[in-house]
């Protein structure tokens, strides 16, 4: 785990700014991890009206940390659908505390807590960049969650980064000779098979160097989900799908969240193609 740190991009710890009163209501909470490893910071934020379900955000590699979600209206969204939101820091991030063991272990700490929460409600899970790639080996082996949108997930973090810092590909070379049972832990090929989703949508843009419009496709083919599809945004580069198609990807996600609870077999949605679901 040093090891992979030490090879990830750098960031600062960055100071939260605080969450705009145009977001009101929310609770800051506290998510405890498992074995005595500290706590995760993190939101809640409450359905406007009566809730149909519950969704874990989780955040990009980017030190803003859940803060990133205060933009683009992705919680407004669900909101205003019926959706309990909890937005999430993973270790290392925000206010919680240093990282112990690969991030998934903060994914399923933040789905129990979101669990504990929405009583009885559908869980989901919507996943950008670094968070929707953590989010595969947990939904590999939990079957709490019913739908999950990942926008720009790698199929595996050090094929993202021989892409994007070729300076460093001898590291990475060492890290996959050496260490290569974590290599293989890795590479979320593995786990997306034994995903057993109601729906599941990944989104990605068409000028992403390290999330490749084959790999985005290729990762939904392999994926667990009764529903499932893909869509390529053009002219999007990485994160920038949202900018570009805001109105469009968070349209995806409901969508994905609605199939995922009303299981309507055969819907098609505009604009996207159809991924025969694969299970593990």
């Amino acid at each position: 785990m040093s090891l992979f740190l030490a090879l990830s991009p750098g960031l600062p710890r960055f100071e939260q700014p605080e969450i705009p009163e145009r977001m009101a209501p929310f609770e800051d909470v506290l998510v405890t991890r498992m074995k005595g490893r500290g706590e995760l910071t993190a939101t809640w934020f409450p359905a406007a009206g009566r809730p149909r379900g519950a969704v874990l955000l989780l955040h990009p590699w980017l030190m803003w940390g859940k803060a990133y979600f205060h933009l683009r209206g992705r919680i407004e969204a669900l909101r205003a659908a019926g959706y309990h939101a909890l937005a999430l820091d993973f270790a290392g991030f925000g206010g919680s505390g240093a990282p112990h063991g690969f991030f998934d272990h903060d994914v399923e700490a933040g789905l129990r807590s979101l669990r504990e929460r929405a009583d009885g409600l559908p869980l989901h899970v919507w996943g950008v960049s670094a968070g929707g790639y953590w989010a595969h080996p947990v939904l590999g082996r939990t079957r709490l969650v019913s739908g999950a949108m990942f926008e720009d997930v790698a199929p595996h973090l050090f094929e993202w980064s021989w892409r994007v810092i070729p300076s460093r590909r001898p590291c990475y070379l060492f890290f996959r000779t050496c260490f290569r049972s974590a290599y293989r832990f890795l590479d979320i090929r593995r786990h997306a098979g034994s995903m057993s989703l109601g729906a599941a949508t990944y989104v990605s843009g068409e000028r992403d160097r390290g999330v490749r419009p084959e790999d985005t496709r290729a990762l939904a083919g392999l994926a667990g989900a009764r529903h499932l599809r893909h869509r390529i945004i053009p002219g999007a580069d990485h994160l920038g799908s949202i900018k570009i198609a805001g109105e469009e990807v968070i349209h995806l996600a409901l969508e994905t969240f609605r199939l995922a609870e009303d299981q309507r077999s055969g819907a098609v949605l505009d604009g996207l193609e159809d991924v025969p679901a694969r299970t593990g």
